[in-house]
């Protein structure tokens, strides 16, 4: 059986929406609720946040859970994360998005099932997308689209609406990314090593880095919409789900 352990990426500083993992979500901070929502899906044998914020480790400890400092500067989780399962006896370490308090368990279970795949020996890493439909979700570049092949092995991910629509009864179905990566150790250890290429680097999309190396993203389908805390608005949105759900 493989052992299985769920990483929380959390840095407190973010471009778009500054502190945002710290923002209230109906009475806790989300970085709070995202880890309670991993917890909750009792498929981890341990979830810890790996963080580089005070503010951040003091929460998530006054709330029972466990925390990680990370010991270096990073430009992305992955990096985060390879540091601080570096010397753990793991086999898959799964990335969460601290900015996503929706995930769920059945998406978390499909991500991890595709290791028991016959196509399991070709999967460095494993991650989910979800349909879109709305040309406003589409065209919105704080939602990574991703396109795969037949086999639902990952293309190539961007910003931008992809593939561009230059025939509309061509019945494309638009995918989002959504935040979560089910990583053979190996494969993170190896993406800590390898730097960053322009592809990556203009699209600031980790995943990218992947795919220059000729590495293989499985993707999942799910049918579950994704909402990730990127603005004040995607926050305002949350804590209505919230409460609807109350």
């Amino acid at each position: 059986m493989l052992k299985t352990i769920a990483m929380i990426p959390a840095r407190y500083e973010a471009s778009r929406f500054p502190g945002k993992l710290m923002q209230d979500l109906c009475g806790k901070p989300v970085i709070v609720r995202t880890y309670e929502a991993a917890v909750a899906t009792g498929l981890f044998e341990e979830v810890y946040i790996v963080t580089d914020s005070d503010k951040i480790e003091k929460v998530i400890q006054e709330h029972g859970g466990k925390a990680i400092r990370s010991l270096k500067e990073h430009e992305c989780g992955s990096d985060r994360i390879a540091e601080a399962v570096a010397p753990m006896d793991i086999d898959i370490v799964v990335n969460v998005q601290g900015d996503e308090p929706f995930t769920n368990a059945a998406d978390m279970a499909r991500v991890l099932e595709v290791y028991k795949g016959d196509d399991a020996h070709m999967i460095d890493l494993a991650s989910i997308m979800t349909p879109m439909s709305r040309l406003e979700e589409i065209n919105n570049p704080n939602n990574v689209k991703v396109i795969v092949d037949q086999n639902d092995f990952a293309l190539y991910f961007s910003r931008a609406a992809i593939p561009y629509p230059r025939d509309m009864e061509a019945g494309v179905t638009y995918y989002k990314h959504k935040g979560i990566y089910a990583f053979r150790k190996q494969a993170i250890m190896d993406f800590a090593q390898l730097p960053m290429r322009p592809l990556e680097a203009s699209e600031k999309i980790e995943c990218i880095r992947y795919l220059e190396y000729g590495r293989s993203i499985k993707m999942v389908r799910s049918e579950t919409p994704a909402l990730g805390i990127d603005t004040v608005a995607d926050l305002e949105e949350a804590r209505k789900i919230f409460v609807s759900r109350a």
